[in-house]
């Protein structure tokens, strides 16, 4: 009986996008400690930027995470003093989210932040290959059905 050849975990394209992943997110993420700042934390921050009052049921949805894991980060944020929650004025159960004066005026240093770290990691590409390693990423997560692609680059606009 022939022995089936086995793959090596190198040979998939899943491996190498999540060393790619994990090298350009922890680099980020040092950088965004410097602010105290986690990055699901500024995901969270970068959409209450321009989205303020929207309810936390639906920044769970656009950030992707569940409303417990919203709720746990939306905590770490208030004790920051960088988020306020309150209760919308027709529904005392819906609570909306705005940042406030502190979080408003660190957003802008944070994007600069990420915009240095995908300079730093994308720029052995030119900005159409950018472009078109963005578009391939987006199409694959499109055609494996992940909701969130649907959306792009609007889900946290």
């Amino acid at each position: 009986m022939a022995k089936k050849h086995i793959s090596n975990v190198q040979d998939h394209i899943g491996y190498w996008l999540r060393c790619l992943s994990n090298f350009v997110s922890h680099h980020f993420a040092l950088r965004l400690e410097e602010h105290d700042v986690s990055v699901a934390q500024w995901v969270v921050l970068r959409l209450l930027y321009n989205r303020p009052g929207i309810s936390q049921n639906e920044a769970a949805a656009l950030v992707g995470v569940d409303k417990s894991s919203l709720s746990r980060l939306l905590e770490r944020l208030l004790v920051k003093e960088l988020v306020s929650r309150s209760p919308w004025a027709n529904d005392q159960r819906v609570m909306q989210l705005q940042l406030t004066a502190k979080g408003k005026k660190l957003v802008p240093l944070l994007a600069a932040a990420a915009d240095d770290n995908d300079r730093r990691f994308f720029n052995g590409l030119s900005e159409s290959e950018q472009r078109q390693f963005l578009a391939t990423i987006r199409q694959l997560l499109r055609v494996n059905g992940w909701k969130s692609a649907e959306r792009g680059h609007d889900r946290l606009n």
